[in-house]
């Protein structure tokens, strides 16, 4: 079993949001979540312009795949987030909470013009280490 620590250098501020850096022992086994989108069951894209379902359902669908993988959302030790808008930023927070809890793991987040789909409004890649 994998040992995660999440740590910040002492000259580095640590935000409360995320982890500034992540220090994995042990690992036996990595996960590689490709970026996850909103699809709904037929494979289009779902709650088209719904900020708020899209970044659920995404959550939902990398926290699907971590488990199938074996592990949980705890085993995440980094995630990269592509917003279509970086005005979802704060209403993220608040959703990213209710997965990960108040601090996230290593994050990346960044505003791009366009996803795959102009439906898509996020997108959400992670690595765990179990």
């Amino acid at each position: 079993m994998a040992e995660i620590e999440w740590y910040a250098a002492d000259s580095v501020y640590d935000p409360p949001s995320h982890a500034q850096a992540v220090k994995v022992t042990g690992a036996r086994t990595l996960l590689f979540v490709a970026g996850q989108v909103a699809f709904d069951e037929h494979g289009a894209p779902a709650h088209a312009r719904d900020f708020a379902a899209q970044a659920r359902e995404v959550h939902r669908a990398v926290q699907a795949q971590v488990e199938a993988g074996g592990g949980t959302l705890r085993d995440v030790v980094t995630l990269t987030t592509y917003l279509t808008d970086i005005r979802y930023r704060e209403e993220l927070v608040a959703i990213r909470a209710e997965f990960f809890g108040p601090k996230l793991p290593a994050h990346t987040q960044v505003a791009i013009a366009a996803l795959g789909r102009p439906e898509w409004l996020i997108e959400v890649e992670a690595i765990a280490a179990l």
